[in-house]
């Protein structure tokens, strides 16, 4: 038989998959593998057993939200695995699942992590670590690791809501110099994404247009500081329209960037606290992950 490294959090979004974990792995060995069951139990544990144990498996598949997707894939990108993953989201947003049509209902997304085919998709390397679909800073970016784990589980989704609102007095801006395929720019911006997905936070019409996971490229939203209330709604109002031609709103395409801020600036990645680095380069690793995804009839 084939085997399969299944590495589950327990404490993802509701628990609830402790209610359907044995026939997940039913669905597993029907279809040809042995299953180790690996429950995390403290942060840098998804990536810590991938990097020790990975190598000796058919098949990685991961369940819970896009923290511990993002522990996984470090795992293997450090250890330089091309194991073809599944994966199973049990979080509360699942931005990266949603992106590449992975189903929320955890039995078929189980089916998929095992009959499903692989979708080379784009990396994003941030100095030493890495991130799956966005990499922020600035308002709000502190909302997926402020909010209690206890209410993610009981409100889902608007937990988040309410901790933003909580935080939208405190907006500060950030002096940067950001770098790009030969082009400077500089300013104070209270917020900044550098994406490779459809949606972020839920929300899909913040990313850009034309977003592919696999074309090498990441799509870049920069804002300026607003000097005024008319100035946050028109941000408010291109963000929500998809319209780029706002002065506050810089919006690109690239492969690679530099930023650099003279002063100490929060970054997250994939939902999880990502240092302060005051220098930055960002790369795309282009098609290195082997993520099965749902082939057209399932």
């Amino acid at each position: 038989m084939k085997k399969l490294l299944f590495i589950l959090n327990p404490r993802s979004g509701k628990g609830q998959i402790k209610n359907q974990l044995l026939e997940i792995v039913n669905i597993f060995q029907r279809n040809g593998y042995q299953v180790q069951l690996h429950i995390t139990q403290e942060p840098l544990d998804a990536k810590n057993i991938v990097m020790e144990i990975g190598e000796q498996f058919d098949r990685i598949v991961c369940s819970g939200g896009d923290g511990t997707l993002n522990e996984t894939v470090s795992g293997l990108m450090e250890a330089e695995l091309q194991i073809p993953l599944g994966y199973i989201p049990s979080g509360s947003t699942n931005d990266f699942a949603s992106s590449l049509k992975i189903p929320k209902k955890m039995e078929k997304a189980a089916q998929i992590a095992v009959c499903g085919e692989s979708f080379f998709c784009d990396i994003g390397s941030f100095n030493e670590r890495y991130f799956n679909y966005v990499a922020a800073f600035g308002a709000f970016t502190e909302v997926p690791y402020a909010t209690p784990q206890q209410m993610k589980n009981v409100l889902g989704h608007p937990a988040y809501l309410i901790e933003g609102i909580k935080q939208i007095t405190a907006i500060k801006s950030a002096p940067m110099r950001v770098e790009y395929d030969g082009i400077v720019v500089e300013g104070d911006f209270i917020y900044g994404m550098i994406t490779n997905s459809t949606s972020v936070g839920g929300f899909k019409k913040i990313v850009g247009k034309s977003v592919e996971m696999d074309d090498g490229m990441f799509e870049v939203t920069l804002i300026r500081n607003p000097k005024s209330p008319l100035d946050l709604q028109e941000i408010l109002n291109a963000l929500l329209m998809e319209d780029a031609s706002s002065e506050r709103l810089l919006t690109f395409k690239t492969a690679q960037l530099y930023i650099h801020s003279p002063q100490s600036v929060p970054w997250v990645l994939d939902g999880e606290y990502g240092g302060n680095p005051g220098e930055i380069e960002v790369k795309n690793q282009y098609r290195v992950l082997n993520i099965i995804v749902p082939k057209e009839n399932m």
